[in-house]
C-alpha cells in the first residue's frame, strides 16, 4: 500500500506543475488521501464487509468532497485533480495513469444490477464537470472534455467534447496534444482550438452558403446589366453570415 502511495505521489508532481514538494502533495492534496482511504474500503468491500467500506467511504466524501463506491476498481497511478464533487459508482474502473478533474461523475443509467458504470481505461483524462454515464468503454489514452455528457463509447485516443458528446477523430485529437505540449501543459482535457465539431460544421454551411449566395448575386447584376434578368431575380435576400457564426459561438 505505501509504494502504491509513492507512486501516486510521483504520478501527482509529474501531472500538476503546482506541486512542490512530496511533503506538501501528502498533506494537501484530498485526492490522494481519497484514493488512500478508499483502497481501505476497498479491501473491506471485497472482503465481505460491506456495511464497513460504506462507512468508511462516507468518512472519506465527509473529508475530501469526493465520493468513490468501494466496490469501484481504481488502478495505479491515478490522479484526481482538486477532486470536490468527483462521484464514481460501484462498477466503475478507472484503468492506471488516469487524470479526473474536479466535479465528474463516472454514474450509471440504469437501476437493475450488474455493470452499470463506466471503464476507463489506461491514460484516460476527463475534464472537470464531465459526465460519464453507462456500462462502456472510454479506450486508452482517450480524452473527455470539460463539461461534456458521455453515453456512448469512446474509441483509444479519441476526443470527446459537447452535450450529449461528440467523437473528435484521433488524428485530430492527436493534433490538439501536440499543440498542448507546444504550449507546455494541456489541463482539463481540453486545449484552446478544441472547437466543438458541431460548430465547426455549421461555421462551414454558413460560409458555404455566403459565398454562393454572393456568386448568385454576381450571376443577377449580370443578367440585370443585359437585360435578361427576370423580376423576380432582383429581389435582394440579404445573407448575414456574420450573424450567423456569431449566433453559432
Amino acid at each position: 500500500m505505501f509504494k502504491r502511495l509513492s507512486e501516486d505521489i510521483a504520478a501527482i508532481r509529474e501531472r500538476d506543475p503546482a506541486a512542490r514538494g512530496n511533503w506538501e502533495v501528502l498533506t494537501c492534496y484530498p485526492g490522494l488521501h481519497a484514493l488512500f482511504l478508499h483502497r481501505i474500503a476497498h479491501r473491506c468491500w471485497t472482503g465481505g464487509y460491506l456495511w464497513l467500506g460504506r462507512w468508511l467511504s462516507a468518512w472519506t466524501r465527509f473529508l475530501t468532497g469526493i465520493e468513490i463506491h468501494p466496490g469501484a476498481t481504481i488502478g495505479r497511478r491515478v490522479f484526481i485533480d482538486h477532486g470536490l464533487g468527483v462521484v464514481i459508482g460501484e462498477t466503475a474502473e478507472v484503468g492506471d495513469d488516469c487524470t479526473i478533474y474536479q466535479g465528474v461523475t463516472l454514474g450509471g443509467t440504469s437501476l437493475d444490477g450488474g455493470k452499470r458504470h463506466p471503464t476507463l481505461h489506461r491514460g484516460v483524462v476527463v475534464g472537470a464537470g464531465a459526465k460519464v454515464l453507462g456500462p462502456f468503454v472510454v479506450g486508452e489514452n482517450a480524452r473527455v472534455g470539460s463539461n461534456a455528457v458521455v453515453v456512448r463509447e469512446v474509441p483509444p485516443g479519441a476526443t470527446a467534447i459537447g452535450i450529449p458528446a461528440r467523437i473528435i477523430s484521433e488524428g485530430v485529437a492527436q493534433r490538439r496534444e501536440q499543440n498542448a505540449a507546444r504550449m507546455g501543459f494541456s489541463a482539463y482535457a481540453v486545449t484552446r482550438d478544441a472547437d466543438d465539431p458541431l460548430s465547426i460544421a455549421l461555421h462551414g454551411l454558413i460560409d458555404h452558403t455566403a459565398e454562393l449566395t454572393a456568386k448568385v448575386e454576381a450571376m443577377a447584376a449580370a443578367l440585370d446589366a443585359i437585360g435578361a434578368c427576370p423580376d423576380d431575380c432582383k429581389d435582394e435576400a440579404h445573407f448575414d453570415a456574420r450573424r450567423l457564426n456569431e449566433m453559432v459561438d
